[in-house]
């Protein structure tokens, strides 16, 4: 019997029986920007920096990280990704539209 009364909403969060149980998280869905790949150059928000942001790409956090680290290596700049966008240092939206193009992408 155990020291706990069993409960409707009571979760079990370590047993020596089997381990650590987790509950099960799910990824939330992405909004894929309505299937509209768009480059756009930005400087709000971000001290006058400027720097051009990719969205609408549909990719999961792997394929955003991998297409990012070839832009990147393509401007010779830094940049980020994550949340569903890919964020590249300093206006590069003539060089990221052709490496798109190349590989793809339908840009507008």
């Amino acid at each position: 019997m155990s020291p706990f009364p069993e409960k409707d909403d009571h979760r079990l969060v370590w047993s020596s029986d089997e381990g650590r149980i987790e509950a099960d998280t799910k990824k939330p869905s992405r909004d894929s920007g309505g299937g509209r790949l768009r480059i756009v150059r930005e400087t709000k928000g971000r001290r006058g920096k400027t720097v051009t942001v990719i969205s609408g790409l549909g990719l999961d956090d792997d394929g955003l990280a991998g297409l990012a680290a070839e832009l990147k290596k393509a401007c010779g700049v830094g940049g980020s990704s994550g949340d569903g966008v890919i964020v590249i240092q300093g206006d590069k939206q003539d060089v990221i539209a052709t490496l798109l193009k190349k590989k793809g992408y339908p840009v507008p």
